[in-house]
């Protein structure tokens, strides 16, 4: 295939596995609604003029122009008017205005029998549900897609098969030409070693991993040990002098560490001048929810700090810095992203799809944590709301006072407007961003 046809590939995989990962958050409502007697009226995937629908009992179920997200509508999201007369109740007050008209749409749809069929009805634990049930199906997909990425394809692992060797000694930071008289060769390349051989012993140790190997490479600088390597079936022994040089620090999590200036650690170490060849090794059950949960302690780590992280990415928008490449992007970018990854023909097809299944994976993981900001309209200011709710009726049963009722969340509903315009101002800089000035993941 053509590279332009591999990345439109790529490009409809993702989106594909996005409105799928939508569709089923949106049952993740839908379900524990239903379950709870609840009625739902519609359940859409995506928002604006309606492209098809079909009514299946009491629901209609259909798909939106616009992909970008879905709803579920539920009669009774909010308590009624306590004014029971016939004129709706208003006020010149904007603020108020807003909660009484959301309120009166909110019971349309309200019939003859519907009564105790309506949200606010419901006991907080239920609400509680409901309202999570979203997020817990994207926490539950990441999770199956993360065993599929580890179990099923297995995770890129350094061998002890040499992937390249360097063919001069440079210090960090510079570049040396290698056919000019600067050019000092690497212990590996003196010693004649080449790409593909496998290194099967190291100072008369038998190897039989590649951290293993590098740790005794870097405890073995000036010294001359004995190296076996298998070469296209046959086994080749030779000497090696690893020379002492200046490498980087690499931390648990596999970047290089900084000190508090920022500024990057190296240490001398043993150096020897070669590559590992990586391939996917297959992961026990056992690895995937560690896995799962580093991978939300990351995304979490981006939602919490995104109001800066969006800053940093309009300063790169609109002048000369670069793009962070651990920051936010948009629905552009992650189609940018795993086109590229499906072009990448250098790349083996299963290591390309492993690839975009772990992609998957972390938007799922992302859709969930992003929908628990306790703030309307996300579900975690629905969830805020209900546990807002519980909490004031336990204080009045305390102190003896008549219950409150169902709070009345209708009143949030400026900071929902504000909250929402802010959401679609983000998505309209990160996609300019994205188009401009995109993330370059690959070098």
């Amino acid at each position: 295939m053509t590279p332009v046809l591999l990345f439109v590939l790529g490009v409809v995989f993702v989106a594909i596995g996005i409105a799928v990962s939508i569709a089923l958050h949106e049952v993740g409502h839908l379900v524990p609604a239903k379950l709870f007697k609840v009625r739902v009226t519609k359940y859409m995937i995506g928002f604006g003029p309606t492209l098809w629908s079909r009514r299946k009992g009491e629901t209609e179920y259909g798909v939106k122009a616009i992909p970008l997200g879905g709803f579920v509508s539920m009669i009774g999201m909010y308590p009624p008017n306590k004014d029971d007369g016939s004129v709706r109740p208003s006020s010149t007050g904007m603020f108020q205005t807003l909660a009484t008209e959301a309120r009166s749409m909110a019971h349309e749809e309200v019939g003859p029998g519907d009564e105790k069929r309506v949200f606010y009805r419901l006991p907080v634990w239920k609400k509680v549900i409901v309202m999570l049930g979203g997020p817990a199906m994207n926490m539950v997909l990441g999770v199956l897609l993360t065993a599929v990425l580890l179990m099923g394809f297995g995770m890129a692992t350094a061998t002890t098969t040499i992937s390249e060797v360097s063919k001069c000694q440079v210090a960090a930071g510079e570049t040396v030409d290698p056919d000019s008289a600067d050019c000092q060769p690497t212990p590996a390349a003196a010693a004649g070693l080449k790409p593909n051989d496998r290194i099967t012993s190291f100072d008369g140790k038998a190897v039989t991993g590649w951290d293993q190997l590098t740790e005794w490479i870097r405890a073995s600088a000036g010294r001359e040990v004995d190296i076996t390597v298998e070469r296209d079936g046959t086994l080749v022994s030779t000497t090696v002098t690893p020379v002492l040089s200046a490498r980087p620090v690499i931390g648990a999590d596999g970047r290089q560490e900084t000190d508090d200036a920022g500024t990057l650690r190296y240490q001398d170490v043993g150096f020897l001048g070669i590559g590992s060849q990586t391939e996917l090794v297959a992961q026990p059950a056992s690895s995937v929810l560690p896995m799962a949960g580093e991978n939300i302690r990351q995304v979490a780590g981006v939602v919490f700090n995104l109001p800066a992280r969006v800053v940093g990415v309009a300063k790169a928008a609109f002048s000369e810095e670069p793009r962070d490449p651990n920051g936010p992007i948009s629905v552009v970018g992650v189609g940018r992203v795993a086109g590229e990854v499906a072009a990448m023909e250098e790349i083996p097809v299963q290591s390309r799809v492993a690839a975009l299944i772990g992609l998957l994976a972390g938007l799922n993981f992302a859709l969930a944590v992003f929908n628990l900001i306790p703030l309307l309209p996300l579900d975690g200011g629905h969830v805020a709301g209900a546990l807002y709710e519980g909490a004031r009726r336990q204080v009045a049963r305390l102190f003896g006072k008549p219950d409150p009722g169902a709070f009345d969340i209708a009143k949030l509903l400026p900071v929902t407007y504000v909250v929402a315009a802010l959401l679609m101002g983000m998505s309209a800089l990160l996609i300019y961003a994205d188009i401009v000035k995109p993330v370059n993941l690959f070098g």
